[in-house]
């Protein structure tokens, strides 16, 4: 891991004095976008499209499930154990309906709503974990059974490197981590903030108190890749904000019908 040390915009190329300036990237920049402004519009809509990519669901052996241990699983077993289950099948098998109630429990069992809990769809989902071998996904983070896809994404771009934005890049440094040495946990995996190709040509970001990542790139790249590693989410539209779940109230000016939602 390394700390970028910006070259400013004005600075000649260091073999040919006729060369022209360079063009460096203001990574700090990427930070999880603001609350209150549709997502798509974030960095001045400089990005074509946004997948918004639910955290899995982990299932477990027995061994690992509630009943047994009343203990959540660390990262490592995680890994080591743990599938990926879908959103829309839990949804569907604990009876709240689709997507967007399912967040919104998640989010009401972490106290992280005051006038939008829904106490009854959180406890419906608390009693369906516990009888079920499975855990919900951990807030805030980059989930662990999702690192794979992400260096995959930028393998896939063929980029040896991602640039690692913490939260607070005023007090963290931003630093260039190589994807070879996060494939063999020779360097730790970033637990939270953005993850940005080198080009700045898509990024992944995850806010503190989510249950969900967004993937900001081009279409048909993000469509390739969420395709290939079987990532479940949608593509937001021109109006969705980090609020998306709120379409739980009608609010379908936040956002649109989870029917209407569009998978890669």
């Amino acid at each position: 891991m390394t700390a970028l040390h910006p070259v400013h915009p004005s600075q000649p190329h260091p073999r040919c004095p006729c060369y022209p300036p360079r063009v460096t990237i203001d990574f700090a920049q990427f930070t999880y976008p603001p609350y209150d402004a549709p997502l798509a519009e974030a960095w001045g809509a400089r990005y074509e499209s946004l997948y918004i990519l639910l955290h899995p669901f982990i299932c477990v052996p027995d061994a690992l499930a509630w009943r047994a241990t009343q203990q959540y699983p660390t990262d490592s077993q995680i890994q080591a154990h743990g599938t990926k289950s879908a959103w829309t099948e839990v949804a569907a098998q604990s009876n709240l309906a689709h997507c967007a109630r399912l967040n919104q429990a998640l989010l009401t069992s972490i106290g992280s709503l005051t006038d939008e809990r829904d106490d009854a769809s959180a406890r419906t989902l608390k009693q369906f974990l516990e009888s079920s071998p499975l855990w919900m996904p951990t807030e805030g983070r980059f989930e662990p059974l999702l690192h794979a896809d992400f260096l995959a994404a930028f393998a896939a771009a063929g980029h040896s490197q991602l640039i690692h934005v913490p939260e607070f890049p005023a007090t963290d440094p931003v630093t260039r981590i190589s994807i070879t040495d996060l494939h063999q946990q020779t360097e730790k995996f970033p637990a939270r903030g953005s993850l940005v190709a080198p080009d700045a040509s898509f990024l992944f970001t995850v806010d503190w108190d989510s249950f969900f990542t967004l993937f900001y790139g081009p279409r048909a790249f993000l469509t390739e890749i969420v395709r290939a590693r079987r990532m479940e989410g949608f593509f937001a539209s021109a109006s969705t904000e980090h609020f998306w779940f709120h379409y739980a109230f009608g609010c379908s000016i936040v956002t649109i019908s989870p029917e209407l939602w569009q998978p890669a």
